[in-house]
């Protein structure tokens, strides 16, 4: 089954668990206030940290230098705002690492590994050529 039709399916089973015990145990009202709170301080934070994200990649510019580590920290601060105004504890964490520099780098580097092409010396064809127009 593909991946994003399980997380699909299964992220809103699983916040629908947590609400259920989270305000069973501190009461409906405060659920929802919690919930409130952490947008507004989540999405405050991806403010900070986009600003921030912004004035390194036009230092980068100046310096000549293509924004790249800049430009996928502020995808990753734009998806962690979307996952805090998602009502939810479980997007709100995924948020709030989102959000953070030390977790995002890491993030990044695991993902960094995944994807990262090792360069093998097996891709190297050694041969000799001979120029026919002389």
């Amino acid at each position: 089954m593909n991946t994003l039709l399980l997380i699909i399916l299964f992220i809103p089973l699983i916040e629908i668990y947590l609400f259920i015990q989270i305000g069973s145990q501190i009461g409906a009202f405060n659920t929802i206030l919690i919930i409130l709170l952490t947008a507004v301080i989540g999405i405050y934070f991806v403010r900070m940290e986009g600003l921030n994200t912004l004035r390194s990649g036009v230092t980068q510019i100046y310096r000549n230098k293509l924004p790249v580590y800049e430009l996928i920290s502020g995808a990753a601060l734009a998806m962690a705002a979307l996952l805090l105004i998602i009502p939810g504890f479980a997007t709100d964490i995924i948020g709030f690492l989102l959000i953070l520099p030390v977790t995002r780098n890491l993030i990044f580097n695991q993902l960094g590994k995944k994807y990262r092409k090792e360069k093998n010396k097996d891709d190297l064809i050694e041969g000799e050529y001979e120029d026919k127009d002389n």
